[in-house]
């Protein structure tokens, strides 16, 4: 196997049941393999797993344990048949993502026992995460001793928001005893689309306002002056802000008081319905995927109507919000799924915002669905442009874990990364994009930089 001179690279992101990952070749910029391991701890496990170049493959394994699944991911890398590298030598460090860095991390770091143990207190913060992190991280550390651990947290983006952005008119005990904050997430996707997008407008990023909205079954947007994160929707949890696929977003505290006073449950149940069971799939009451609820909505069904307007009306309010708060934008970002890959909701969200310079042009708009590059949908003499950016959060966990073992690494503001250069490419993606223009010719038409 023709493995790089350089560091090779493995990132895991482990949810509560699951175990997504990544193995990239600095040598050779180029992603070798990516796949998840399912359904871990709950029982019918299976993973999925590709190699550049080759079909993916599907297998079943239980993993009761998320050790366990690692070290699935690690067999399959170097299985003679599946894998991608001779043996675990090849791998030179492991990028961990974090959900909560709390606010003692402002960027990427090397992972320690006093690191580990600074989750451990963020725990309580992050009660749905940050344990299925831990137990990534120290799975991954048991089964690859030998190699350097990076957490790339997905709070450290939003470290520069000032504090009327960031704390609640609560009381001011509660922030300096409890650290009750808004933190915000969905910080390495920020990050990336904040820079391809300067790159694309052709501009220094740290004189770049921007608008990003991450839509996926996870969802919060991001005000961004200067090159910073100014302001972001999710708060101190990540239910604050948009609808998403389970959470309601942004709603009146006073609800869950008044539901346990006139309902059988408990205080726990209520957060769980809030998490779980609200949002698309609280009003729809079936449906999560957003192409579904896009399909019914065609049909006339009435509560996916009012789910995808309730849903675009909430992204619609905080673009105007942010629009006041910066004072100027230069560039409206999607990304994310259902950002990427979903006009229906793009084009409802923009409705309505012509005076404010901002508009879809629809042709445009129906021809962005695809993953493999970033699209332009404004029309040409529109005065605030609106792009698509598929995210990478993947390479921005690769290359904070590759500075950090190479001592190179600080903060965004005053680190570069490869892809903020005019020049960078993501192959594999280029790969699948002339395929895709194969098949469909007027994309071409809407790519925002030139391809060939």
């Amino acid at each position: 196997m023709n493995q790089g001179d350089a560091l090779i690279i493995l990132t895991l992101n482990c949810g509560s049941s699951s175990v997504k990952y990544q193995l990239y070749d600095f040598g050779l910029s180029k992603v070798l393999a990516k796949g998840a391991v399912e359904r871990v701890t709950v029982g019918g496990s299976f993973i999925k797993h590709a190699v550049s170049g080759r079909r993916e493959i599907k297998a079943e394994h239980e993993c009761p344990s998320h050790k366990d699944a690692i070290q699935l991911i690690i067999d399959t890398l170097t299985d003679a048949e599946t894998g991608a590298i001779d043996d675990l030598s090849h791998v030179g460090a492991v990028g961990h993502r974090v959900v909560h860095g709390g606010d003692r991390f402002s960027k990427s770091t090397i992972i320690n026992e006093d690191v580990i143990a600074a989750f451990r207190e963020f725990e309580r913060l992050a009660p749905l995460h940050v344990p299925a992190n831990l137990m990534g991280i120290e799975g991954a550390m048991s089964v690859l001793p030998n190699v350097p651990h990076c957490a790339i947290m997905d709070t450290a983006w939003h470290q520069t928001m000032p504090e009327a952005a960031y704390i609640y008119a609560l009381p001011y005990d509660w922030y300096a005893d409890h650290h009750i904050r808004r933190y915000g997430f969905h910080g390495t996707s920020f990050l990336y689309c904040a820079k391809r997008a300067a790159v694309l407008l052709d501009s220094n990023p740290f004189e770049t306002n921007l608008v990003i909205c991450h839509i996926g079954n996870g969802a919060s947007m991001c005000a961004v002056r200067n090159g910073v994160s100014v302001d972001t929707t999710m708060g101190f949890t990540p239910l604050e802000g948009l609808v998403m696929g389970t959470r309601c977003g942004d709603c009146d505290p006073a609800i869950g008081y008044y539901i346990g006073r006139h309902s059988d449950l408990s205080p726990e149940e209520i957060e769980r319905i809030l998490n779980r069971e609200s949002g698309r799939l609280g009003i729809t009451g079936t449906m999560i995927d957003m192409r579904d609820i896009d399909s019914a909505a065609e049909a006339g069904d009435p509560r996916a109507c009012l789910a995808l307007e309730i849903e675009t009306y909430r992204i619609k309010k905080y673009i105007g919000a942010y629009f006041a708060a910066l004072g100027r934008v230069d560039a409206i970002i999607f990304t994310a799924g259902v950002g990427e890959m979903q006009p229906s909701m793009r084009r409802k969200a923009l409705e309505g915002l012509e005076h404010m310079g901002i508009s879809v042009y629809e042709q445009k708009n129906r021809l962005s669905v695809t993953r493999n590059a970033e699209t332009v949908i404004s029309p040409d003499n529109s005065s605030i442009p609106v792009f698509v950016i598929p995210t990478d959060e993947e390479l921005v966990m690769t290359e904070d874990t590759y500075a950090l073992t190479k001592g190179t690494y600080e903060m965004h503001t005053s680190f570069s990364y490869s892809f903020q250069k005019e020049s960078y490419r993501n192959s594999e993606r280029d790969e699948a994009l002339r395929a895709e223009i194969r098949e469909q010719p007027e994309l071409k038409m809407i790519l925002a930089k030139p391809f060939n």
